[in-house]
């Protein structure tokens, strides 16, 4: 029996059956058609079965689908860290690879107490935000600040959650600075904790305090990578010494994940001591099936300029629901590729996902939030179908 996820599975409702999926499009068991909101947890940016994708995959199940790490290399690992290096900003240029977004920010948070070990500063803790998702794995949960997700954690330790006030920052340097070993953000859209949006100007802040007081500045790009927050990465606005990037990394095709560091970071495990070394190693780190589809991946998203298309779904979203207003809507937040709309009261939303279902549209509302986060392909009139469906569940 399948153990879902986040789901009571003595109440939960039969999941939809898909038995095939193209472009925007889940098709059920029933014969039924409809436009995928949320991307398959916001990683199928190209759509469903895209021909050069699939092909990539394929051409390179016929050579080996998977060797280790450990000892060994390939091809397809050593052209995707290639890739990723001359295609990042600043000096991101070692890739550490992992199978999913939750292990590579554990990676990033051992790296960083670990940097701080290697050279002798007793720094532990991590400052973190309020409403915060990293993962559900150990590390990302005490980190993390969402209880709905993590209230089986206990108490938490090593970690201080601040919200996204500049002053708040600050203070939190001011207090704390001689124990951070680094600051861990989701950049400028903080996802399962709410879809919150915030400005760029705390992380320039961010990064200036990091700087002066010598502590490590990590971007959880897992989510907001590849073009959601309307910026290509955030981290091409403000650098941060370690990005975590996963889900789109692979177009959604296979779980993959990489934490990439800077020349700082990596010089710090660098030398003739063994001890020094990252005492880490996924089993499927560097998939070749995975390091093959990511690199088609970029492809498409470099050669057939994903962020004109991303600029235009939010012209669309802005268009569409500048005239949009309910009672019981606290809020209608729009970045890049993302829309949501926070409701007062989270069972406004019981019933929306079936509504939109029969309205040919796959959604899945969270806390008080009903969002999209659409593939990148999606077409105008799809995309206008998604928001009308939205706005008629509060008509």
């Amino acid at each position: 029996m399948i153990w879902y996820p986040y789901e009571q599975m003595k109440t939960m409702k039969p999941p939809y059956e898909i038995v095939d999926a193209e472009g925007v499009y889940l098709y059920t068991g029933d014969g039924e058609a409809m436009i995928d909101s949320i991307s398959s947890w916001w990683s199928v940016i190209h759509g469903y079965k895209h021909p050069a994708l699939t092909r990539a995959i394929k051409e390179q199940a016929d050579v080996f689908s998977h060797v280790m790490l450990g000892g060994l290399t390939h091809k397809a690992v050593q052209k995707l860290s290639d890739k990723l290096a001359s295609w990042l900003p600043g000096d991101l240029n070692y890739c550490f690879f992992s199978d999913s977004g939750s292990v590579a920010v554990e990676v990033a948070l051992k790296m960083a107490l670990q940097f701080n070990v290697n050279r002798k500063d007793g720094r532990k803790t991590v400052l973190s935000l309020t409403h915060s998702y990293h993962g559900d794995t150990f590390k990302t949960m005490e980190v993390g600040d969402d209880e709905d997700y993590h209230f089986a954690f206990g108490e938490k330790k090593g970690v201080i959650h601040i919200d996204t006030q500049i002053r708040a920052l600050e203070e939190a340097f001011e207090k704390h600075h001689d124990e951070l070993n680094c600051v861990l953000v989701e950049p400028l859209l903080q996802g399962a904790g709410g879809m919150r949006m915030y400005d760029l100007a705390f992380l320039r802040r961010a990064r200036q305090l990091c700087d002066q007081y010598d502590v490590l500045l990590i971007f959880d790009e897992v989510a907001t990578g590849f073009g959601r927050t309307g910026y290509r990465f955030v981290a091409d606005k403000v650098l941060p010494d370690i990005l975590v990037l996963g889900k789109a990394l692979t177009g959604g095709y296979i779980g993959h994940a990489v934490t990439v560091a800077g020349e700082k970071v990596y010089r710090g495990f660098y030398g003739d001591d063994s001890s020094l070394a990252l005492m880490h190693g996924p089993t499927f780190m560097g998939n070749a099936l995975a390091c093959s589809v990511a690199l088609a991946s970029i492809e498409l998203f470099e050669g057939q300029n994903y962020m004109a298309k991303i600029h235009r779904m939010t012209e669309v979203m802005r268009r569409e629901m500048c005239a949009f207003f309910s009672p019981k809507v606290r809020e209608v937040r729009i970045m890049g590729g993302c829309i949501c709309v926070e409701v007062n009261d989270r069972a406004d939303l019981v019933g929306y996902q079936e509504f939109a279902a029969k309205r040919g549209v796959f959604a899945r509302p969270f806390l008080n939030c009903l969002y999209a986060m659409p593939p990148y392909v999606i077409g105008e009139e799809e995309l206008v179908k998604v928001l009308s469906v939205m706005k008629e569940w509060f008509a």
